[in-house]
């Protein structure tokens, strides 16, 4: 316990509680160029701020919310998850990429990067949820903490927008997402959600 706290401090960790999960901050390289606010972002707005557990939001707002896993393989991530995530540059994690669809259409498009060393205790299961929302397991351990969620409009020149893109049928000129980093006991996990023109608000 001492241990997972020294090296929180170490890397520059400060928890704060917003409701539903703790959030703690860090600071992201300027370059990659999220933002803190998503600015014009319409009727994406209020699903883009929404702090608690998206998973539920949609099964509230859709009666046929379902989940489709599309990826889950090890890989190494890029450069920027690598820098986020803290890890080497030969680290390996699971990449897992779904679907989530409400009222028969695609509405959120997710990719979540899970380094190996965090796919223990608590979270031994994570790579193995199938068609099973991870955000719903995320948000039903109270001990889990969260960064501050950052924003960016994704477009062509962008692997997410062209991952994304491939279940719609026309294809928008860009698409917001959002991301964050969901850490327990120091192990963490990156969940980037990028909202498809078919969700309504």
């Amino acid at each position: 316990m001492l241990g997972d706290k020294w090296l929180c401090e170490r890397i520059g960790v400060c928890c704060a509680i917003i409701p539903n999960v703790k959030v703690h901050k860090t600071s992201l390289h300027p370059r990659y160029k999220w933002l803190e606010v998503p600015f014009s972002s319409f009727l994406y707005h209020t699903w883009l701020i929404e702090r608690g557990s998206l998973t539920a939001r949609l099964q509230k707002r859709y009666r046929d919310f379902s989940v489709q896993s599309l990826v889950v393989r090890y890989a190494k991530p890029s450069q920027e998850e690598l820098d986020i995530l803290y890890l080497r540059s030969g680290d390996i994690a699971l990449n897992r990429e779904v679907v989530l669809y409400g009222g028969g259409k695609p509405v959120v498009f997710a990719h979540s990067v899970l380094p190996l060393r965090s796919l223990r205790g608590d979270w031994r299961g994570l790579g193995r949820l199938g068609n099973k929302p991870l955000g719903a397991t995320l948000f039903a351990n109270p001990k889990v903490k969260r960064t501050p969620l950052s924003y960016k409009k994704l477009t062509a020149n962008h692997a997410l927008y062209r991952q994304a893109v491939k279940h719609l049928h026309h294809k928008p000129i860009y698409l917001w997402a959002r991301r964050s980093v969901f850490s327990l006991n120091c192990a963490k996990i990156m969940v980037t959600e990028v909202f498809l023109p078919y969700i309504t608000p």
